[in-house]
Protein backbone atom coordinates (compact mmCIF):
# COMPACT_ATOMS: atom_id res chain seq x y z
CA UNK A 1 0.00 0.00 0.00
CA UNK A 2 1.24 3.47 -0.93
CA UNK A 3 0.21 6.02 1.71
CA UNK A 4 0.61 9.80 1.51
CA UNK A 5 0.96 12.02 4.59
CA UNK A 6 -0.63 15.36 3.65
CA UNK A 7 -0.71 18.83 5.19
CA UNK A 8 -3.05 21.79 4.64
CA UNK A 9 -2.39 25.22 6.19
CA UNK A 10 -3.27 27.73 3.49
CA UNK A 11 -5.62 29.86 5.60
CA UNK A 12 -7.05 29.34 9.08
CA UNK A 13 -7.62 25.56 9.18
CA UNK A 14 -4.76 23.25 10.12
CA UNK A 15 -5.22 19.86 8.49
CA UNK A 16 -3.27 16.60 8.53
CA UNK A 17 -4.37 13.47 6.68
CA UNK A 18 -3.15 10.14 5.39
CA UNK A 19 -4.57 8.95 2.06
CA UNK A 20 -3.68 5.91 -0.04
CA UNK A 21 -3.35 5.79 -3.83
CA UNK A 22 -6.86 4.33 -4.16
CA UNK A 23 -8.19 7.58 -2.66
CA UNK A 24 -9.11 5.94 0.63
CA UNK A 25 -8.92 8.23 3.68
CA UNK A 26 -6.89 6.48 6.38
CA UNK A 27 -6.86 9.53 8.66
CA UNK A 28 -8.17 13.07 8.43
CA UNK A 29 -7.94 15.57 11.29
CA UNK A 30 -8.63 19.30 11.16
CA UNK A 31 -8.32 22.08 13.70
CA UNK A 32 -10.50 25.11 12.89
CA UNK A 33 -9.29 28.42 14.31
CA UNK A 34 -12.41 29.88 15.90
CA UNK A 35 -10.38 32.78 17.34
CA UNK A 36 -10.84 34.77 14.10
CA UNK A 37 -14.61 35.09 14.53
CA UNK A 38 -13.95 37.83 17.09
CA UNK A 39 -12.48 40.00 14.33
CA UNK A 40 -14.95 39.33 11.51
CA UNK A 41 -12.24 37.80 9.34
CA UNK A 42 -8.93 35.94 9.35
CA UNK A 43 -5.92 37.65 10.97
CA UNK A 44 -2.87 36.33 9.06
CA UNK A 45 -0.36 36.61 11.93
CA UNK A 46 -2.70 34.87 14.36
CA UNK A 47 -3.39 32.13 11.81
CA UNK A 48 0.33 31.40 11.43
CA UNK A 49 0.86 31.16 15.18
CA UNK A 50 -2.08 28.80 15.61
CA UNK A 51 -0.79 26.55 12.79
CA UNK A 52 2.51 26.29 14.69
CA UNK A 53 0.62 25.37 17.83
CA UNK A 54 -1.56 22.71 16.19
CA UNK A 55 0.43 20.96 13.49
CA UNK A 56 2.55 18.64 15.66
CA UNK A 57 -0.25 17.17 17.76
CA UNK A 58 -2.50 16.84 14.68
CA UNK A 59 0.23 14.82 12.96
CA UNK A 60 0.43 12.53 15.98
CA UNK A 61 -3.37 12.20 15.93
CA UNK A 62 -3.36 11.29 12.22
CA UNK A 63 -0.85 8.49 12.74
CA UNK A 64 -2.84 7.20 15.71
CA UNK A 65 -6.07 7.29 13.68
CA UNK A 66 -4.52 5.47 10.70
CA UNK A 67 -2.59 2.97 12.84
CA UNK A 68 0.37 3.48 10.51
CA UNK A 69 3.97 4.34 11.28
CA UNK A 70 6.22 6.86 9.48
CA UNK A 71 8.04 3.92 7.84
CA UNK A 72 4.79 3.04 6.02
CA UNK A 73 4.49 6.49 4.42
CA UNK A 74 5.45 6.66 0.72
CA UNK A 75 5.49 10.46 0.33
CA UNK A 76 4.78 13.75 2.12
CA UNK A 77 2.39 16.19 0.41
CA UNK A 78 1.64 19.80 1.25
CA UNK A 79 -0.30 22.73 -0.24
CA UNK A 80 2.03 25.62 -1.15
CA UNK A 81 -0.28 28.07 -2.96
CA UNK A 82 -2.48 30.04 -3.02
CA UNK A 83 -3.10 31.25 0.50
CA UNK A 84 -1.75 33.35 3.35
CA UNK A 85 2.00 33.22 2.91
CA UNK A 86 2.78 32.92 6.62
CA UNK A 87 0.32 30.05 7.02
CA UNK A 88 1.63 28.26 3.93
CA UNK A 89 5.22 28.51 5.19
CA UNK A 90 4.30 26.75 8.44
CA UNK A 91 2.86 23.74 6.63
CA UNK A 92 5.61 23.62 4.01
CA UNK A 93 8.44 23.91 6.55
CA UNK A 94 7.00 21.10 8.65
CA UNK A 95 6.43 18.89 5.58
CA UNK A 96 9.97 19.53 4.36
CA UNK A 97 11.45 18.60 7.72
CA UNK A 98 9.60 15.28 7.79
CA UNK A 99 10.42 14.47 4.16
CA UNK A 100 14.10 15.16 4.80
CA UNK A 101 14.37 13.32 8.10
CA UNK A 102 12.37 10.30 6.92
CA UNK A 103 13.97 10.33 3.44
CA UNK A 104 10.59 10.49 1.71
CA UNK A 105 9.76 12.35 -1.53
CA UNK A 106 8.02 15.72 -1.20
CA UNK A 107 4.93 16.47 -3.30
CA UNK A 108 3.69 20.06 -3.54
CA UNK A 109 0.04 20.71 -4.33
CA UNK A 110 -2.03 23.68 -5.44
CA UNK A 111 -4.78 24.36 -2.90
CA UNK A 112 -7.52 24.88 -5.50
CA UNK A 113 -6.50 21.73 -7.37
CA UNK A 114 -6.81 19.90 -4.06
CA UNK A 115 -10.40 21.13 -3.67
CA UNK A 116 -11.22 19.59 -7.06
CA UNK A 117 -9.61 16.28 -6.13
CA UNK A 118 -11.69 16.11 -2.93
CA UNK A 119 -14.36 14.66 -5.22
CA UNK A 120 -12.25 11.54 -5.84
CA UNK A 121 -12.28 10.67 -2.14
CA UNK A 122 -15.99 9.83 -2.38
CA UNK A 123 -16.57 9.33 -6.12
CA UNK A 124 -13.78 7.04 -7.28
CA UNK A 125 -15.41 6.31 -10.65
CA UNK A 126 -14.82 9.85 -11.99
CA UNK A 127 -12.92 9.86 -15.27
CA UNK A 128 -11.75 12.77 -17.46
CA UNK A 129 -12.67 14.69 -19.45
CA UNK A 130 -14.64 16.80 -16.98
CA UNK A 131 -15.33 20.42 -16.11
CA UNK A 132 -14.68 21.65 -12.57
CA UNK A 133 -16.40 24.65 -11.00
CA UNK A 134 -14.13 25.80 -8.16
CA UNK A 135 -15.80 28.29 -5.84
CA UNK A 136 -14.26 29.55 -2.61
CA UNK A 137 -13.62 32.66 -0.56
CA UNK A 138 -10.79 33.76 -2.83
CA UNK A 139 -11.46 31.96 -6.11
CA UNK A 140 -14.15 31.43 -8.71
CA UNK A 141 -12.93 29.39 -11.68
CA UNK A 142 -14.06 27.03 -14.41
CA UNK A 143 -11.35 24.46 -15.11
CA UNK A 144 -11.43 21.93 -17.95
CA UNK A 145 -9.56 18.64 -17.43
CA UNK A 146 -8.62 16.55 -20.47
CA UNK A 147 -6.64 14.20 -18.19
CA UNK A 148 -6.01 14.15 -14.44
CA UNK A 149 -2.80 16.13 -14.95
CA UNK A 150 -3.65 18.28 -17.99
CA UNK A 151 -6.09 21.13 -17.50
CA UNK A 152 -6.82 24.74 -18.43
CA UNK A 153 -8.79 27.56 -16.82
CA UNK A 154 -11.65 28.45 -19.18
CA UNK A 155 -13.34 31.02 -16.95
CA UNK A 156 -12.53 33.00 -13.80
CA UNK A 157 -13.61 35.97 -11.73
CA UNK A 158 -12.34 39.31 -12.95
CA UNK A 159 -12.60 40.88 -9.49
CA UNK A 160 -14.18 39.36 -6.39
CA UNK A 161 -14.84 35.71 -5.64
CA UNK A 162 -18.26 34.22 -4.93
CA UNK A 163 -17.28 33.17 -1.41
CA UNK A 164 -16.01 36.63 -0.55
CA UNK A 165 -19.30 38.05 -1.83
CA UNK A 166 -21.23 35.79 0.53
CA UNK A 167 -19.09 36.97 3.46
CA UNK A 168 -19.16 40.68 2.61
CA UNK A 169 -22.90 40.85 1.94
CA UNK A 170 -23.55 38.89 5.14
CA UNK A 171 -21.52 41.51 6.99
CA UNK A 172 -23.58 44.28 5.37
CA UNK A 173 -26.70 42.52 6.66
CA UNK A 174 -25.07 42.18 10.09
CA UNK A 175 -25.40 38.38 9.97
CA UNK A 176 -21.97 37.42 11.31
CA UNK A 177 -18.94 35.49 10.03
CA UNK A 178 -18.45 33.29 8.08
CA UNK A 179 -21.28 34.59 5.97
CA UNK A 180 -21.73 31.75 3.48
CA UNK A 181 -23.32 29.17 5.80
CA UNK A 182 -25.41 31.86 7.53
CA UNK A 183 -26.87 33.16 4.26
CA UNK A 184 -27.46 29.59 3.06
CA UNK A 185 -29.47 28.79 6.19
CA UNK A 186 -31.41 32.06 6.28
CA UNK A 187 -32.17 31.96 2.55
CA UNK A 188 -34.19 28.76 2.98
CA UNK A 189 -36.82 30.85 4.76
CA UNK A 190 -36.85 33.61 2.13
CA UNK A 191 -38.03 34.37 -1.39
CA UNK A 192 -35.19 34.44 -3.97
CA UNK A 193 -37.37 36.60 -6.24
CA UNK A 194 -37.95 39.26 -3.57
CA UNK A 195 -35.49 41.62 -5.29
CA UNK A 196 -33.51 41.12 -8.50
CA UNK A 197 -29.89 42.03 -7.84
CA UNK A 198 -27.63 42.37 -10.93
CA UNK A 199 -25.86 39.45 -12.62
CA UNK A 200 -22.70 40.65 -14.38
CA UNK A 201 -21.05 39.51 -17.63
CA UNK A 202 -24.15 37.94 -19.15
CA UNK A 203 -22.87 38.26 -22.71
CA UNK A 204 -22.96 35.13 -24.83
CA UNK A 205 -19.84 32.95 -24.64
CA UNK A 206 -18.34 34.98 -21.81
CA UNK A 207 -17.40 32.47 -19.13
CA UNK A 208 -15.76 34.89 -16.71
CA UNK A 209 -17.40 36.11 -13.50
CA UNK A 210 -17.71 39.43 -11.69
CA UNK A 211 -19.16 40.13 -8.24
CA UNK A 212 -17.94 43.61 -7.31
CA UNK A 213 -21.06 45.18 -8.82
CA UNK A 214 -23.32 42.90 -6.81
CA UNK A 215 -21.69 43.96 -3.54
CA UNK A 216 -22.15 47.60 -4.50
CA UNK A 217 -25.78 46.99 -5.44
CA UNK A 218 -26.48 45.36 -2.06
CA UNK A 219 -24.83 48.27 -0.24
CA UNK A 220 -26.89 50.80 -2.20
CA UNK A 221 -30.10 48.85 -1.59
CA UNK A 222 -29.52 48.74 2.16
CA UNK A 223 -28.73 52.46 2.26
CA UNK A 224 -32.11 53.25 0.67
CA UNK A 225 -34.18 51.39 3.26
CA UNK A 226 -34.75 51.80 6.96
CA UNK A 227 -33.20 49.31 9.41
CA UNK A 228 -36.66 48.09 10.45
CA UNK A 229 -37.50 47.20 6.84
CA UNK A 230 -34.17 45.38 6.38
CA UNK A 231 -34.67 43.41 9.57
CA UNK A 232 -38.19 42.40 8.52
CA UNK A 233 -37.01 41.15 5.12
CA UNK A 234 -33.59 39.69 5.98
CA UNK A 235 -34.52 36.18 4.88
CA UNK A 236 -35.84 37.45 1.54
CA UNK A 237 -32.73 39.57 1.01
CA UNK A 238 -30.47 36.63 1.87
CA UNK A 239 -32.32 34.45 -0.65
CA UNK A 240 -32.17 37.15 -3.34
CA UNK A 241 -28.45 37.77 -2.80
CA UNK A 242 -27.69 34.06 -2.81
CA UNK A 243 -29.57 33.60 -6.09
CA UNK A 244 -27.67 36.49 -7.67
CA UNK A 245 -24.40 34.81 -6.67
CA UNK A 246 -25.19 31.30 -7.85
CA UNK A 247 -27.09 32.07 -11.09
CA UNK A 248 -23.93 32.97 -13.06
CA UNK A 249 -22.09 29.96 -11.60
CA UNK A 250 -24.78 27.55 -12.75
CA UNK A 251 -25.54 29.13 -16.12
CA UNK A 252 -21.95 29.59 -17.28
CA UNK A 253 -20.90 26.12 -16.11
CA UNK A 254 -23.75 24.37 -17.91
CA UNK A 255 -23.37 26.47 -21.05
CA UNK A 256 -19.66 25.67 -21.36
CA UNK A 257 -20.28 21.98 -20.68
CA UNK A 258 -23.08 21.79 -23.23
CA UNK A 259 -21.14 23.64 -25.93
CA UNK A 260 -18.11 21.40 -25.44
CA UNK A 261 -20.06 18.15 -25.03
CA UNK A 262 -18.86 17.56 -21.47
CA UNK A 263 -20.96 15.06 -19.52
CA UNK A 264 -19.27 15.32 -16.11
CA UNK A 265 -19.07 18.38 -13.82
CA UNK A 266 -17.20 18.51 -10.52
CA UNK A 267 -18.23 21.12 -7.95
CA UNK A 268 -15.47 22.07 -5.53
CA UNK A 269 -14.37 24.60 -2.91
CA UNK A 270 -15.95 25.96 0.25
CA UNK A 271 -18.94 27.43 -1.60
CA UNK A 272 -19.64 23.95 -2.99
CA UNK A 273 -21.24 23.32 0.40
CA UNK A 274 -24.03 25.78 -0.46
CA UNK A 275 -27.26 23.80 -0.57
CA UNK A 276 -28.96 25.92 -3.24
CA UNK A 277 -25.95 25.70 -5.57
CA UNK A 278 -25.72 21.92 -5.15
CA UNK A 279 -29.43 21.38 -5.72
CA UNK A 280 -30.00 23.78 -8.61
CA UNK A 281 -26.85 22.81 -10.51
CA UNK A 282 -27.67 19.11 -10.20
CA UNK A 283 -31.30 19.56 -11.23
CA UNK A 284 -30.51 21.67 -14.29
CA UNK A 285 -27.60 19.43 -15.31
CA UNK A 286 -29.74 16.31 -15.17
CA UNK A 287 -32.05 17.81 -17.82
CA UNK A 288 -28.99 18.00 -20.10
CA UNK A 289 -27.88 14.45 -19.24
CA UNK A 290 -24.86 15.86 -17.40
CA UNK A 291 -23.73 14.25 -14.16
CA UNK A 292 -22.68 16.50 -11.27
CA UNK A 293 -20.38 15.35 -8.48
CA UNK A 294 -19.60 17.21 -5.26
CA UNK A 295 -17.92 16.22 -1.99
CA UNK A 296 -19.71 15.89 1.33
CA UNK A 297 -19.91 19.21 3.17
CA UNK A 298 -17.00 18.38 5.49
CA UNK A 299 -14.70 17.73 2.52
CA UNK A 300 -15.74 21.00 0.85
CA UNK A 301 -14.03 22.82 3.69
CA UNK A 302 -10.23 23.09 3.88
CA UNK A 303 -8.72 19.75 4.85
CA UNK A 304 -5.58 17.73 4.20
CA UNK A 305 -7.33 14.68 2.74
CA UNK A 306 -7.98 16.66 -0.45
CA UNK A 307 -4.27 17.56 -0.58
CA UNK A 308 -3.43 13.87 -0.34
CA UNK A 309 -5.92 13.11 -3.12
CA UNK A 310 -4.36 15.72 -5.42
CA UNK A 311 -0.95 14.19 -4.69
CA UNK A 312 -1.98 10.70 -5.85
CA UNK A 313 -1.39 11.26 -9.62
CA UNK A 314 1.92 12.97 -8.82
CA UNK A 315 3.08 10.04 -6.71
CA UNK A 316 2.09 7.55 -9.40
CA UNK A 317 3.96 9.61 -12.04
CA UNK A 318 6.93 10.35 -9.72
CA UNK A 319 6.38 14.11 -9.94
CA UNK A 320 8.27 15.21 -6.85
CA UNK A 321 9.52 18.60 -5.62
CA UNK A 322 12.94 19.53 -4.32
CA UNK A 323 13.39 20.54 -0.70
CA UNK A 324 14.27 24.11 -1.71
CA UNK A 325 10.76 24.77 -3.08
CA UNK A 326 9.02 27.88 -1.73
CA UNK A 327 5.42 28.71 -0.90
CA UNK A 328 3.76 31.55 -2.80
CA UNK A 329 0.42 33.30 -2.62
CA UNK A 330 -0.44 33.74 -6.33
CA UNK A 331 -4.09 32.93 -7.01
CA UNK A 332 -5.36 30.34 -9.45
CA UNK A 333 -5.54 26.61 -10.09
CA UNK A 334 -2.20 25.34 -11.36
CA UNK A 335 -0.14 22.18 -11.64
CA UNK A 336 2.98 22.86 -9.56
Amino acid sequence: MNAILAFESSCDDTGVAIVDTDYNILANVVSTQLDHSLFGGVLPELASRLHLKNIVYLTEAAFKQSKLSPAEISAVAVSINPGLIGSLIVGLSFAKSLAWSWEKPLITVNHMLAHIFANFLEHKSIQPPFLALVVSGGHTELVYFSTLTDFEIVGKTLDDAAGETFDKTAKLLDLGYPGGPIIDSLARKGNPEFFHFPRALNRKNNFNFSYSGLKTAVLEYLSRHKPEYIEEHKADLAASIQQAIIDPLINKTLTWARQNKIKTILLAGGVAANSALRTQLSEKASKLNIQVFYPSVSLCMDNAAMVGAAAVPKLLHHQFSSLDVNAFSTKGTRNL
